[in-house]
């Protein structure tokens, strides 16, 4: 059998429908089963799955960390994911422009997102200054603000990071993971729609999140059923 190697986003662990389709609540406890599979995986397949450093894997560790994860889940994060920083200036896209392309592009989106936000808050603020009894911004109440003006930036937030930042990179990481895969011949396990489509652009094979482990698990079940095939004989 070919051995497999992946290339992991951070989402490929920490995706919501990998842990309902692994019946895990919690964070931490999808985190681990994935990373049992991986490790069984390597053991019994020697397929290998690599994270980016020190991007993707400073964010699993400070993801593991901000959840609340036991030292266990931290230490299979280091034990069974191969960490390697990918080659920027040799893979042929090129890396090092496209790399500093995609941090500039994260930069200006969230700054165009702050301007958008302040002019939200200072307009809803005057209106409410306007129709209310208060002299001045300082005696509108402070949960009012949160609770109105607060709640529609939220929304705000979501819809205008859909409209911008779906289908694109916008970050350092993602182009870290496209370019260890592209280095490696390597599969990218991500939730990530601008890593899909970036995926297909650079010929690179695309595994999603949600199916990885099961992918991992179909694997196993028939290394088991050769390992016993072989035995019988």
């Amino acid at each position: 059998m070919l051995r497999q190697r992946f290339v992991l986003d951070t989402t490929a662990l920490t995706d919501l429908q990998v842990r309902e389709k692994l019946e895990q609540d919690g964070m931490c406890d999808g985190i681990r089963q994935v990373l049992d599979l991986i490790a069984s995986s390597r053991l019994n397949l020697g397929i290998s799955c690599y994270v980016p450093f020190p991007s993707v894997y400073k964010e699993l560790q400070e993801f593991a960390h901000n959840n609340g994860c036991d030292s266990d889940v931290i230490a299979k994060i280091d034990t069974w994911l191969v960490k390697k920083a990918p080659d920027r200036y040799n893979v042929q896209i090129p890396s090092k422009v496209f790399h500093e392309y995609v941090s500039h592009m994260r930069e200006r989106i969230n700054k165009g997102m702050a301007i958008a936000e302040e002019t939200i808050w200072d307009a809803s603020t005057e209106c409410l200054l306007t129709e209310s009894k208060a002299e001045s911004k300082k005696d509108i109440s402070f949960d009012i603000e949160r609770r109105v003006i607060g709640s529609h930036i939220g929304k705000f937030r979501n819809k205008y990071r859909s409209a911008l930042r779906y289908g694109i990179l916008d970050s350092a990481p993602d182009i870290d993971v496209l370019i260890l895969a592209k280095e490696l011949d390597a599969a990218v396990v991500a939730s990530d729609f601008g890593i899909q489509k970036w995926a297909e652009e650079l010929g690179v094979r695309f595994v999603p999140a949600s199916t990885f482990p099961m992918i991992l698990q179909e694997y196993l079940k028939h290394s088991d059923v050769i390992k016993s095939s072989e035995q019988d004989e």
